[in-house]
C-alpha cells in the first residue's frame, strides 16, 4: 500500500509542478517540433521510469533489436495500466498511444498526452472511431509511431489468453504501409491489478516481435491480418511464461 500511495503523491507533484514544462513545450513546438516531442518524450519518460523504480518491477525485455528506426506500429497485448508505462519508457523515438475518449477528463494528464502524440478513441461512436484512425495513419506518414491495443480493453481473463482484436487498429499498418511491431507482454498484472490497490514487486517479459509488413504478406494472411499478429502475440506469451 506504501507504494500506492508515493506513486499517487509523485503523479500528483508532477502534474502540478510541470505545468510551467508544458507550457515551455507549447511555445517550443511553435518554432522547432521535433526538438519539443523529443523533449516531451524525455521528460515523461523520466516520469515513468520513478514510477517503475517505486513498484519495484524487474524486466526482462527480449527483441528490442527488431524495432527499425522509422514510424511503426507497436500491437500489444493487454492486462495492466503499467503496461504503458512499461513499453513507453522504452521507446526510442515520438510515439503516440490510441487510449479511450474518458481520458480526456483529466486535464493535466490529457495535456501531456496530447503532447505526445497522444489520441483518444471514443468506443462507442464508429465515426469519430473511423477519424482517429486516420489520424493515427497520417501520424505515422508524418513520423510518428503509434501503439494500440485492440483487444480494446485490459483483458481481465486468465493470464496468457487474449480478447478479441478489434479489426480497425490493423487499418493504420495497412492503410500506411507502415510495420507492425508485435509487444508481447506477461506478467503485468501481477504488479497491480490482481491485487488492487496494493503495488507488488514483480517480473515481467517484454518481446518484441520482427516487424511485419503487410505489403509483403500474401493475400489471404493480409485479409486476416488482425488474426495473424494476434496469433505472433499469444504463441510469444506461452512460450515467454517459463521466464516469469
Amino acid at each position: 500500500m506504501i507504494r500506492f500511495i508515493c506513486i499517487v503523491i509523485f503523479v500528483v507533484l508532477f502534474l502540478i509542478l510541470t505545468f510551467p514544462v508544458r507550457v515551455v513545450e507549447w511555445f517550443l513546438h511553435k518554432s522547432s517540433p521535433y526538438a519539443s516531442d523529443i523533449s516531451s518524450l524525455r521528460i515523461v519518460q523520466w516520469a515513468f521510469k520513478v514510477i517503475l523504480r517505486i513498484t519495484g518491477v524487474k524486466t526482462t525485455v527480449i527483441g528490442e533489436e527488431n524495432i527499425p528506426d522509422e514510424p511503426v506500429l507497436f500491437i500489444g497485448n493487454h492486462r495492466s495500466y503499467f503496461d504503458i508505462l512499461l513499453t513507453y519508457s522504452r521507446c526510442k523515438r515520438p510515439t503516440g498511444y490510441v487510449t479511450k475518449k474518458e481520458m480526456e477528463k483529466y486535464p493535466g494528464l490529457s495535456s501531456w498526452m496530447r503532447r505526445l502524440h497522444c489520441l483518444f478513441l471514443d468506443r462507442t461512436n464508429p465515426k469519430e472511431g473511423l477519424k482517429t484512425i486516420l489520424e493515427a495513419i497520417d501520424d505515422i506518414k508524418n513520423g510518428i509511431s503509434i501503439c494500440i491495443f485492440p483487444e480494446g480493453t485490459r483483458n481481465r481473463g486468465e493470464e496468457l489468453t487474449m480478447l478479441p482484436f478489434k479489426d480497425g487498429a490493423l487499418k493504420i499498418a495497412t492503410k500506411s504501409g507502415c510495420a507492425i511491431i508485435p509487444v508481447s507482454m506477461n506478467n503485468t498484472a501481477d504488479i497491480f491489478e490482481k491485487h488492487f490497490p496494493k503495488i507488488k514487486k514483480t517480473h515481467v517479459v517484454i518481446e518484441y516481435g520482427k516487424p511485419i509488413y503487410p505489403n509483403e504478406l500474401d493475400k489471404e494472411t493480409k485479409r486476416h491480418i488482425g488474426d495473424y499478429v494476434q496469433n505472433v502475440i499469444l504463441e510469444t506469451i506461452h512460450k515467454n511464461a517459463e521466464l516469469v
